[in-house]
């Protein structure tokens, strides 16, 4: 049976960067409680239940995950990593973790490899702290992770330890960074690395791994280039609104999708001729980030369906097969603020982690 790794979001403690952009003592949390529901029926806001709204600097919240997660068949974390010319965000859990030992849980690593900018508050073009991108860059970095590839319980495959790169695209000379990174692996005593690109965008899955210098892709979900159409605004909600009290202006400016036929789309797409690692998600809706409009909802997530869509790629052996080991992803362990979470919330309870236990049998 695969294994099965979440991506994990580490946004949950305050820092002196987000205190100066965001406001004193931000954390995701801040974005998680001013959802609001936008129509009727849409789940929001996303509130934690067992974990509670938890500081990332807690040793004991760290454990609670490590443990909540292994008792549904999660195999691993796989952990957001903010790297910027030398600078790391958002470090601390990860490094504590190296440090301390504890949890004595399996990780590896994914590059966020994007510039941040003010995209919550929806001034893209601010840039906060952008990506610079060059080959002595590149040796630092390995030279940064190393600790983490050398832990025993960093994920490997073939031994290799397992490192994702978000936007591969956004690399000036992918196949030159990843052969320094290779050589220096080498050097450093591993027997290599094992590198996926992530198919997080339309525009990263237009090259095979390989072009690239990579191993293997992950297939990122939701995939924005599969969607089926758009839901409408059903009619009765039309005439409601000529009156000013219908809720359709929510469908204009929110892109809405029904998670069933979401699924139904993304099992229906033909394979692909290399290896990629498969990947589901509980849900999606970053409404809660967009307070001025916009955002993404994939409306009808239940844990039902979920499970059906886990269970379908857990069952496409020819999928599997492909790969050098038999890895599912989970996009996310707890992505509070996008609502795609494996953390018990006070709606569903257990019950996505339920049907993750009840997919793999």
């Amino acid at each position: 049976m695969p294994r099965l790794i979440s991506l994990y979001l580490p946004q949950y403690h305050p820092i002196p960067e987000n205190n100066s952009w965001w406001g004193e003592g931000f954390t995701e949390w801040r974005n998680v409680v001013q959802g609001a529901p936008r129509f009727p029926g849409h789940y929001q806001p996303h509130l934690p239940a067992d974990l509670g709204f938890y500081d990332l600097r807690l040793p004991v919240v760290r454990r609670q995950q490590a443990d909540l997660a292994r008792q549904f068949g999660i195999s691993g974390f796989c952990y957001y990593h903010y790297w910027f010319s030398g600078k790391q965000l958002l470090e601390r859990p990860v490094a504590e973790i190296l440090s301390s030992g504890e949890p004595d849980f399996p990780f590896c690593l994914c590059w966020a490899n994007e510039n941040w900018t003010r995209r919550w508050d929806g001034q893209d073009q601010d840039v906060l702290i952008a990506q610079e991108y060059s080959l002595s860059d590149d040796e630092a970095h390995l030279l940064a992770l190393l600790p983490a590839f050398l832990d025993p319980r960093y994920i490997r495959v073939h031994n290799k330890p397992l490192f994702l790169v978000y936007r591969t695209s956004q690399l000036p000379d992918p196949r030159a960074t990843t052969t320094l990174w290779r050589r220096l692996a080498q050097h450093h005593g591993l027997d290599g690395l094992y590198l996926v690109k992530v198919e997080s965008f339309p525009s990263e899955r237009l090259r095979c791994p390989e072009q690239d210098g990579f191993d293997a892709a992950l297939d990122f979900q939701p995939d924005w280039g599969s969607l089926p159409p758009r839901l409408q605004a059903p009619t009765h909600w039309k005439l409601l609104n000529k009156i000013g009290l219908g809720p359709t202006h929510a469908f204009r400016s929110t892109c809405v999708f029904s998670y069933p036929h979401v699924v139904a789309a993304m099992l229906a797409r033909p394979p692909v001729a290399y290896p990629r690692f498969p990947c589901v998600t509980p849900g999606w809706d970053n409404t809660a980030r967009r307070r001025q409009g916009g955002g993404t909802v994939l409306h009808n997530s239940t844990p039902e369906a979920y499970g059906h869509w886990l269970r379908s790629v857990l069952a496409d052996q020819r999928a599997i097969d492909q790969l050098p080991e038999p890895i599912v992803f989970i996009n996310a362990w707890n992505e509070w603020a996008e609502g795609n979470h494996l953390e018990p919330d006070l709606r569903w309870g257990h019950a996505y982690l339920e049907a993750t236990r009840e997919a793999l049998g």
